[in-house]
């Protein structure tokens, strides 16, 4: 993202641009299927982007013999779970263009789960979230869950009964990633600016983390300068992890794009919910542009802060430095902001966000510029092929926009550009450290 009137500097990521070539390479040539003619017999080719409207629509119609959907990205078909034998219900699938699938959980059952994990294994270091590829809970414990935590977790999932959950352990441990992707600064944090919006009132804002927002009031685009944005909303943690943050200036130029590195930004035309099985790229300081999939819904997690509800979970890689960043599609779909997770971009792990469609309806904003923005100064959208291999690398030459120049603590050009990279500068900041040790001081 970015707002014009800051200045840009010269620079590279100083982490993770192994991952970030092969993610730039996969997002730039916008390879994405159309969907079949309407007399093609047979489940609808659909691009991933259609696919949660999609299962929205059949989860509507099938009431309680609807038990979740995925995308199949091979295929690019939506799966639908069908619980019972109902032979109007597959029907009714095939004819919206999806696959039915028998499975023995529905939806409703899932949640009604889930909700008995709530009330008894609420448990710092742990995380569920429905998985429809697998008709059960994906019941996760990070590596601080031992003992009668561990044995209290285990109880509760096997009182659900059969086939309902299965519990998988993490190598790391559950944190939110506060020092962020896109460079913003406030009361000693780091953390990142997700996408700029337009607030209610018609003011130029953005959206970041919550758990930024409710560690500092007033954020600025370099270390120790002066503030351009105060926080008008925080949620975290409860019912998300998002912030609606407004520019202090109503004539910043707020421009609606991602910059994925070079100079090439996609840009960011819609929000969107997000499918199981939906390939999804995430951008930030630490470790670039990195790609995955969309592996769960409604996820809950236990954070050392508290517990945070309706979380999207993937298995795209982030570390500390990511969090308030871009999650988004390859089509220009923003998707979710950066709220936290386990593991690093050399082991994998878990990651979550916050959905960017329930952030903008709980704020009143709305995707794209405010007052003051132009059209935008992008170099390159998504589907332009890069004229040189170095184009296609965030890593690689000046990056210009939206979480590109990165050079210290120094100038952002905007939704987090110029930044500091792996190393630079970390900073813990006023409810911002969780304990684990993940968020270093400045210097």
């Amino acid at each position: 993202m970015s707002h014009k009137r800051i200045p840009k500097r010269k620079a590279a990521i100083a982490a993770g641009s192994v991952a970030a070539l092969g993610a730039a390479a996969l997002l730039l040539p916008n390879a994405n299927a159309s969907q079949t003619d309407a007399k093609d017999a047979g489940p609808k080719t659909l691009k991933a982007a259609d696919a949660s409207d999609l299962a929205s629509l059949l989860a509507t119609q099938l009431g309680d013999a609807y038990g979740g959907a995925y995308y199949d990205a091979a295929k690019k078909q939506v799966v639908v779970n069908v619980v019972g034998d109902n032979s109007n219900v597959v029907d009714a699938v095939k004819k919206a263009g999806a696959v039915p699938r028998s499975v023995d959980n529905s939806l409703a059952a899932l949640k009604s789960a889930a909700r008995t994990l709530r009330t008894g294994a609420t448990i710092p270091g742990t995380a569920w979230s429905v998985d429809p590829k697998t008709n059960q809970l994906r019941v996760t414990a990070d590596s601080t869950v031992t003992g009668a935590n561990w044995n209290k977790l285990t109880s509760t999932v096997g009182s659900l009964g059969s086939g309902m959950a299965t519990v998988k352990r993490s190598a790391g441990t559950f944190k939110t990633f506060v020092d962020g992707g896109d460079a913003i600064f406030g009361g000693g944090a780091r953390c990142s600016l997700g996408f700029n919006v337009t607030a209610s009132d018609g003011s130029p804002a953005f959206l970041t983390a919550g758990h930024c927002g409710v560690a500092a009031k007033q954020w600025s685009d370099t270390q120790d300068g002066a503030p351009i944005a105060t926080v008008d909303q925080a949620t975290f943690p409860g019912d998300g992890d998002f912030s609606l943050v407004k520019y202090d200036d109503p004539n910043t130029q707020a421009n609606s794009v991602v910059n994925v590195g070079n100079g090439q930004t996609v840009a960011i035309n819609q929000a969107a919910d997000a499918a199981v099985g939906q390939q999804v790229f995430r951008m930030g300081s630490t470790t670039g542009l990195n790609d995955g999939n969309v592996t769960g819904l409604d996820a809950t997690v236990n954070y050392p802060e508290g517990t945070v509800t309706g979380l999207i979970q993937t298995d795209v890689c982030a570390e500390p430095g990511d969090s308030g960043g871009s999650l988004f599609t390859q089509d220009g779909s923003a998707i979710g902001l950066t709220s936290g997770g386990s593991g690093d971009c050399t082991v994998g792990g878990e990651t979550f966000f916050q959905p960017v469609t329930t952030a903008l309806t709980a704020t009143g904003a709305t995707l794209g510029a405010g007052a003051g923005a132009g059209a935008g100064d992008a170099s390159a959208t998504a589907g332009a092929e890069p004229s040189d291999p170095a184009a296609s690398d965030p890593a690689a030459g000046d990056q210009s926009g939206a979480g590109a120049d990165q050079s210290g603590a120094g100038d952002q050009s905007g939704a987090g550009a110029e930044q500091s990279g792996a190393a630079g500068d970390n900073q813990s900041g006023t409810g911002a450290d969780d304990g684990s040790g993940m968020v270093s001081s400045n210097g």
